[in-house]
């Protein structure tokens, strides 16, 4: 039951986010591999997290991430599973490693392949959070 549910979800998410107005100014074409700009992955994690910060994290996480990403971020949520996506495995500290903050912001702000992107729905500083709490994974 709960599997056709997140399925569902997923897809009405994806269809809202396909459908949203956006001006030529507010696009961002997805990422593709090794496209994110290099002055943006230079860029270093600005924030100090919180326990605050990184509860706010882990709930975005659990929304827009864990269908795909899983709850343990092993990358074995169970839309990942179901559409035979091959997802990095967050707890893996050796793969983390070959990604820098600037590129991890890029990605969640602007998606990669079939991840959609979290775009101007969230704030600055809220993506650099997620950024500390998909790095946790790995410690």
């Amino acid at each position: 039951m709960v599997r056709p549910i997140i399925a569902i979800s997923a897809l009405l998410l994806f269809g809202y986010a396909v459908n949203l107005p956006q001006s030529a100014s507010t696009q961002t074409p997805p990422v593709q591999s090794g496209a994110v700009p290099a002055e943006i992955a230079k860029m270093t994690n600005p924030v100090k997290p919180t326990a605050e910060t990184q509860a706010h994290a882990k709930k975005m996480f659990g929304y827009d991430c864990a269908m795909c990403h899983g709850e343990d971020g092993k990358g074995k949520g169970d839309l990942a599973v179901e559409m035979k996506l091959k997802m990095v495995d967050f707890t893996n500290a050796e793969a983390m490693k070959a990604y820098t903050d600037g590129e991890m912001f890029y990605v969640i702000q602007n998606g990669k392949d079939k991840m959609p992107a979290e775009g101007d729905r969230a704030k600055a500083d809220n993506l650099w959070n997620m950024v500390i709490y998909v790095r946790s994974f790995a410690k």
